[in-house]
């Protein structure tokens, strides 16, 4: 009998985590991206605000940019290049629906729904696969 307590109990917090936690850690994801976004839009609009026309005229005329890396993003943030905060915050943004699919992937493990552990496994690779050809590409 203890032993079913004892399960029920830790199958509680299990679910507290996963429904109590889950909002939250997405909420903060959000508050987060939005204010990095919201940083940038100033930072542009203060220190580089043709910038985004500039480029737009420099690729109508055929010329494209050099793509940055991951590390080149956040070393342009911390010296205030406006386009790599706006970029981050973007990268972030990203972070929201991956990792609601994420969550209800563990969840429907956790419950041994496997057709929607299938369904959501499916999705969350397309997620990746389009983050990921969408860096290469």
């Amino acid at each position: 009998m203890p032993e079913l307590a004892e399960h029920t109990a830790q199958s509680a917090d299990e679910d507290r985590i996963l429904r109590v936690w889950t909002p939250l850690l997405l909420r903060t994801i959000l508050i987060v991206a939005t204010v990095i976004l919201l940083g940038g839009l100033i930072m542009m609009a203060t220190h580089a605000p043709g910038y985004y026309a500039q480029r737009y005229h420099t690729i109508q005329s055929g010329h494209a940019h050099d793509p940055q890396t991951f590390v080149e993003l956040i070393q342009g943030a911390t010296h205030g290049d406006s386009h790599s905060v706006m970029t981050v915050g973007l990268f972030v943004l990203t972070l929201v629906p991956l990792a609601r699919v994420a969550f209800c992937f563990l969840l429907f493990i956790k419950e041994r729904d496997f057709a929607y552990v299938g369904f959501t496994a499916y999705v969350l690779a397309g997620l990746i696969f389009g983050m990921l050809l969408g860096r290469i590409g």
